[in-house]
This record gives C-alpha cells, sequence and structure tokens, in this order.
C-alpha cells in the first residue's frame, strides 16, 4: 500500500529535523519506506503499519503547533504509545494524550491511570488516592494545564496543607514565599516537568498559577479554575469541607493524598478519610483508587512499599 501524507501549517523543519533526522528515525521504528519530497511524505508499507505512522506524525504536528520541541525520546514514545489499538481512534487520533509537556506527551501508562484521566473527563470534582510514584499529582498538574490551554479555565491553584509547620509558619525566616516554598517543592516540581521554567514564571507573575498553603484558601470563592489540593491526607475534615466550598462557577476540583501516609496527630482526623465516606455517591464526583501496581517511579519504589505494607500487616497479627 502506498499513501502520500501533506503537511500543512507547521514548520518542516522542527517536523523533519534536521536533514530530516526524525523521519529517518521513524523509517527504522517502523516497517515503513518513507521519502520526503517538500511537504509532502511518501510512504509505503502495509496498511496498519500507515496508519500507525499517521497517528504518529499527526502528535508530532500537534505537539510542535503548541510550541514544542521533538527529540527522539518524544518521537519514540509516540511510536509506543500508538503500538496500543486500545488507545487509537477510528480517526487515528490518541484518546489518552493528557498534555503535551516540554519533554514530550504526557499519557497514562497504567490501567490506573487510565481510569483517573477518563474520571478528569467525566466529573468536576476528582479524589485521587494511591501510594507514592503512582503520578497522581504529576497528571492532575498536567490536566490542570490542559484545561489551561485550552482556555476552559482562566487560572491554577495549587495548595497543600503545610502539616510539618502545623499550618503556623511565622517562625521560619524569610518571607511568606521563603517560608511556605519547602513545602510547596513537590507542586513545582510538577511544573517544571512540564513547562519551560520561563512560562511558569510568567504564569506565577501573573497570577494564573497560584500555588499556596491550604489555609489561604479560606474565604475565597474560586471560578473558572482548576483547584488541586496535594497531600489531602494531612488536611482535617474542616479544611477539606472549607476546600471544597471553594468551588465556584465552571470549576474543579482535583484532591490526592495517600492513606498511609497521614501526619496529622493521632487526635485529628484526616478529612481524605472523612470525604472519600461521605462523597461516595454523588454524582459528578469521581473516587479513584491507584495502587502499587500504578506505581511510575524506579523500580525500587514499588517493592520498598511492598515491604512496607507486609512489615504494617504482621504487626498487626
Amino acid at each position: 500500500m502506498k499513501k502520500t501524507f501533506e503537511i500543512k501549517g507547521v514548520d518542516l523543519t522542527s517536523l523533519y529535523g534536521v536533514g530530516d533526522k526524525n523521519i529517518l528515525f521513524l523509517e527504522k521504528q517502523l516497517p515503513l519506506q518513507l521519502n520526503v519530497r517538500g511537504n509532502n511524505i511518501f510512504c509505503q508499507g502495509l496498511k496498519k503499519d500507515i496508519n500507525h505512522f499517521d497517528s504518529v506524525l499527526n502528535q508530532m504536528i500537534d505537539s510542535i503547533k503548541k510550541g514544542n520541541t521533538l527529540s527522539q525520546k518524544d518521537i519514540l514514545q509516540l511510536v509506543a504509545m500508538n503500538a496500543s489499538t486500545k488507545s487509537t481512534k477510528s480517526n487515528g487520533s490518541i484518546e489518552n494524550v493528557l498534555f503535551y509537556g516540554k519533554k514530550g506527551p504526557v499519557f497514562p501508562r497504567t490501567d490506573g491511570q487510565k481510569d483517573l484521566v477518563q474520571s478528569f473527563l467525566k466529573n468536576d470534582i476528582i479524589i485521587s488516592v494511591g501510594p507514592a510514584g503512582t503520578g497522581k499529582t504529576f497528571l492532575a498538574v498536567a490536566y490542570a494545564l490542559s484545561l489551561l490551554e485550552k482556555h476552559e479555565i482562566e487560572k491554577i491553584i495549587f495548595c497543600r496543607p503545610a502539616v510539618e509547620a502545623g499550618e503556623n509558619l511565622g517562625f521560619l525566616p524569610g518571607d511568606l514565599k521563603d517560608k511556605i516554598d519547602p513545602y510547596l517543592a513537590p507542586l513545582y516540581d510538577a511544573l517544571h516537568e512540564l513547562l519551560p521554567k520561563n512560562k511558569i514564571q510568567n504564569f506565577l507573575d501573573r497570577g494564573i498559577i497560584e500555588i499556596i498553603p491550604l489555609a489561604y484558601m479560606r474565604g475565597r470563592t474560586i471560578n473558572r479554575s482548576a483547584m488541586i489540593l496535594d497531600e489531602a491526607q494531612n488536611a482535617s475534615s474542616i479544611q477539606m469541607k472549607m476546600f471544597l466550598t471553594r468551588l465556584g462557577i465552571e470549576s474543579r476540583a482535583i484532591i490526592t493524598g495517600d492513606e498511609s501516609q497521614i501526619d496529622l496527630p493521632t487526635k485529628s482526623n484526616s478529612g481524605l478519610i472523612d470525604v472519600l465516606k461521605i462523597l461516595k455517591n454523588i454524582n459528578d464526583i469521581g473516587i479513584v483508587k491507584l495502587s502499587e501496581h500504578d506505581i511510575a517511579r524506579h523500580h525500587l519504589v514499588k517493592d520498598i512499599i511492598d515491604a512496607y505494607s507486609k512489615s504494617k500487616k504482621n504487626r498487626k497479627e
């Protein structure tokens, strides 16, 4: 089978690479013959492989249109992702790409993460719980950025309970930013994985992105925004209710946490534990529970979590 792809609306050098290196690299990854002439790519091979190439090419073009550059690692990710027929629509586009970050497409890698992404798309409030390394925060940040990119929201508010400082940060040195930044570092880390540094700073300066302690949400009504509460297991029941009732017109709320990492005093009840019980039967609220099978960090992280879980179980017995 032969097919010609006409490329329009994108810089050809960005797409092809210098000396057509991106197309040559693709030709090595796929059982196809590819030839470039101007803005046309001539493709020869089996129908299924040409459809695979079509999907990858569309994703490459979309990524470049959004201001990203393509590395060979990005192209490999797209080839692998498009190889799954389950995630490919009939028109050749990919269902599960959540956002195009500076390092390439962000997409769910496990069944649990796929359930989480589907919940993002169906619900206005999403509660995601699971052990460390399952991508709860990272996918939440990517989803919020995708909403911002599509102009479905006007700002993103990230918050965490600064439980280590008892939400009383006055004794720490420096101004407010100096005091709270150590507790908000994981949210900054996720942003820096997805956006260039100058774009993050621009969003922060313009107030499009806010990163604040949970206590600073009190008294506000948040319209046309994405609100993300991270480390929610360390929010009290009162704080959790306060956060959820900030939700205004055309806003979404995402709550992430790990029930096994509660740092609150024993006398305090975790708002995350309560909210999982109280809100479980309400429409437009999605609850997704991730497990050790969804861990996407170093392979030892899963083994470490399994070992601690077994140790805790043995102590109970």
